[in-house]
């Protein structure tokens, strides 16, 4: 029985976030042909704005990266878990940092304060998933989900003009759709739709970095 209320756990899981990747895949690209229209006509960026925006697409790509770690390990029960969490964690701090040239210390501390809850939250999630423990689960669910929002917020009040908040929130929101069913597919050992749910995970990690790294350059021009 409790194997059963296990996979159905994952199965209701799983759909849920379909279901809300899927409606914020359609915001997403809406808002990426915006984007790609307006570059068009779009001054190349200088060298400062392409080290910046590399570098930018390097940390998000490291985020995905030791989330994904810190999942194989989790489902396997692999004795490196608490090394993949520190580094996982360790890139939280190098998010923040990066925004601290134009934001302030205190922003980037704060950022990385958000996205340590994040990482942390997210723990709960898996736990909570693969036991069957649906009223645990729901509970936090509703906490990571939370937590996204309140990123959201900052990343809105930062760069109003070019991070409005139902795009952050949207953003934020797929963000954990499709890390919850990459994190399912995982440990349902679904192979072909975990492999298909990381490259999701990966499109979508470079979006957020473009729009992040973007805002920034528009909002700061002088310093690029």
């Amino acid at each position: 029985m409790t194997a059963l209320r296990t996979t159905a756990s994952f199965r209701r899981l799983a759909l849920a976030a379909a279901l809300a990747g899927a409606s914020a895949a359609v915001a997403l690209l809406v808002s990426a042909s915006h984007s790609e229209a307006a570059a068009m006509g779009a001054q190349p960026l200088s060298p400062k704005a392409v080290a910046f925006t590399r570098a930018m697409d390097k940390l998000w790509e490291d985020h995905i990266t030791w989330t994904r770690m810190v999942i194989v390990d989790f489902a396997a029960g692999l004795p490196d878990l608490k090394q993949a969490e520190v580094r996982l964690l360790r890139n939280q701090t190098d998010i923040g940092n990066a925004i601290k040239p134009y934001y302030g210390t205190a922003a980037g501390n704060k950022l990385t304060k958000l996205l340590r809850t994040h990482i942390l939250e997210a723990v709960p999630v898996l736990v909570d998933a693969k036991n069957g423990n649906q009223a645990k689960l729901k509970k936090a669910l509703s906490a990571w989900y939370a937590n996204a929002h309140q990123i959201a917020v900052f990343l809105s009040k930062a760069n109003p003009e070019a991070w409005s908040l139902p795009a952050m929130d949207r953003m934020m929101k797929r963000h954990l759709a499709l890390t919850t069913a990459e994190g399912v597919a995982r440990i349902e050992g679904h192979w072909k739709a975990d492999i298909a749910a990381y490259d999701k995970v990966h499109v979508e990690i470079l979006q957020m970095s473009d729009m992040l790294s973007s805002g920034i350059e528009s909002q700061f021009p002088n310093k690029f």
